[in-house]
């Protein structure tokens, strides 16, 4: 079988640790061409991974051996660059939040259709094991009812791990258009959506900047979810915890508790009402601590969605539902209200 041809647009952090390394350990693709703003960082990371640098994306995109790529852009660029890609034939595995503005993701989306060619979105925490044990056992009724839910995720920053630090895209808001809510806030808004198996309709929330003194978008907050079923649950989302990660979901149902990545040891935990513990060892979730996944399989399932013309696991229309909450929850902080999620 004749490989896939890559190109990564954008060699910064979530390039650089997840992507590409990612793209190098399949053997279904070939890595062809990476393109940087930065011109010698582009050069460095070509010359690691044997490939060519660009500096202008509508030049790689003009490369005709590129079959997909991956957009690990400043958020403001995911939907251009994406789009761009789309129209030219070309397959698009795209950061999250996947844009900033639900026109933007619908664009996206359109581009994807009308080329006929794949649009998948990086939430990689459908693919966390202890998730997905979580998401079958309330499928199959274990769980029973689901009342509440709390899930968190907070770290020191990106600033701490970032190609810029301090300086970097993150913390400038017509770059980013939204701070720890649109970095950590939609991975955690994506993935209960995905565990709970349910829509989130009405978001009230508080988003501040109360931790970064260099930063103009958010770093830290708190949102109140309801589902369409009436589950009541709250989010925080953090670039504030300043000692030891936080990426714990607590889900609370008439039958048991699922407590997910909140233990040290085991990824899932199930305390039974009848006071029965059962402890699941399925391996660490992603991190940006050592020890954490070497495989976020995302780069997996986006490859085998092109090889197979499947569905992606996460198509652009499930990206746009996850970006929905984090816009109702800033228009929430605006407004002092609760704002219901706009449906399809």
């Amino acid at each position: 079988m004749e490989k896939l041809k890559i190109g990564v647009i954008g060699c910064g952090s979530i390039a650089q640790h997840r992507h590409l390394p990612e793209y190098a350990m399949n053997r279904n693709v070939e890595l062809v061409a990476v393109c940087d703003i930065n011109e010698a960082r582009a050069a460095e990371i070509a010359e690691t991974y044997g490939v060519k640098a660009y500096s202008d994306y509508n030049e790689l995109i003009k490369n005709a051996e590129v079959d997909a790529v991956s957009v690990c852009t400043p958020n403001y660029l995911h939907a251009p660059v994406s789009i761009a890609a789309l129209e030219a034939g070309i397959h698009v595995l795209c950061e999250k939040p996947m844009a900033t503005s639900r026109e933007e993701a619908e664009a996206m989306i359109a581009a994807a259709e009308k080329s006929g060619k794949k649009l998948m979105i990086a939430h990689n925490q459908r693919f966390v094991p202890s998730h997905q044990k979580a998401r079958e056992l309330i499928a199959n009724g274990e769980v029973g009812k689901i009342y509440s839910f709390r899930t968190a995720f907070g770290h020191g920053g990106p600033e701490g791990w970032s190609v810029e630090g301090k300086e970097g895209w993150f913390f400038q808001k017509e770059k980013a258009f939204v701070g720890a809510m649109g970095d950590l806030g939609v991975h955690k808004t994506d993935m209960i959506r995905y565990v709970l198996g349910e829509e989130i309709t009405e978001v009230g929330a508080f988003v501040e900047t109360n931790a970064k003194d260099f930063a103009d978008v958010d770093d830290n907050a708190v949102c109140v979810l309801k589902t369409e079923s009436g589950i009541i649950g709250t989010l925080a989302a953090s670039w504030a915890y300043n000692s030891k990660e936080d990426n714990s979901t607590i889900i609370y149902g008439e039958k048991a508790i699922l407590r997910m990545e909140d233990d040290p040891v085991n990824s899932l935990v199930v305390q039974y009402a009848n006071g029965d513990i059962v402890n699941y060892q399925l391996g660490k979730i992603q991190s940006n601590d050592e020890g954490g996944q070497s495989n976020s399989h995302v780069i997996e399932k986006f490859v085998h969605s092109i090889l197979s013309n499947q569905e992606p696991a996460v198509p652009g229309e499930e990206g746009m539902k996850s970006l929905q909450v984090i816009l109702a929850a800033l228009q929430s902080n605006e407004t002092k209200q609760i704002i219901k999620v706009k449906a399809d």
